[in-house]
């Protein structure tokens, strides 16, 4: 089953649309705006800057008539990246300062704070190893959210987010499909 995410220039699903399938890093060829969407199937993390940079925000199935003011987007919808269904164990291993240095814990599940559960001021770095997660500014899953797929992520500050603390993290679990 294929992910889809309809986007439209206009709240209330009206004005012209955009389907997408897929990461899409620059939607101003296709809408010169955008103000509402609806997500048909799967989820996808949509960021208010080109290639993937910028605020990032989940969107599951559902109806989104206008998230611009709904989720305090200003600028609007400018990329999109499919997130794939993931049905396998979880785990990532976290790191007090950049380049995996400092205290490491391994999570295999979520964590509502990293403060609370590992006596962890900051997360610097992490190691995806298995299955997708969203990693948080602020505890209990608040404030602005990065979204993280396997791989090694050395330096927190280094992909522009300079000056955050990541306090807590969640799994993207077939649950939201």
């Amino acid at each position: 089953m294929m992910s889809r995410i309809v986007f439209y220039e206009d709240r209330n699903f009206q004005g012209r649309s955009y389907e997408c399938m897929s990461d899409c890093p620059d939607m101003s060829s296709y809408l010169s705006r955008c103000h509402s969407c609806r997500v048909e199937r799967g989820c996808f993390m949509v960021y208010d800057r080109t290639n993937y940079m910028g605020n990032q925000y989940f969107m599951r199935r559902g109806e989104y008539a206008d998230y611009m003011s709904m989720m305090g987007m200003s600028d609007g919808i400018r990329s999109c990246r499919m997130i794939p269904m993931y049905r396998g164990s979880y785990r990532m291993r976290i790191y007090e300062r950049e380049n995996f240095g400092g205290q490491m814990y391994e999570m295999t599940d979520d964590c509502d704070s990293i403060m609370d559960r590992y006596r962890m001021s900051n997360c610097m770095s992490c190691n995806v190893m298995d299955g997708h997660w969203l990693m948080y500014e602020q505890p209990h899953y608040r404030g602005r959210m990065m979204y993280m797929r396997p791989g090694e992520y050395r330096s927190f500050s280094n992909m522009g987010w300079s000056g955050m603390r990541w306090m807590s993290m969640r799994r993207i679990t077939d649950s939201y499909y």
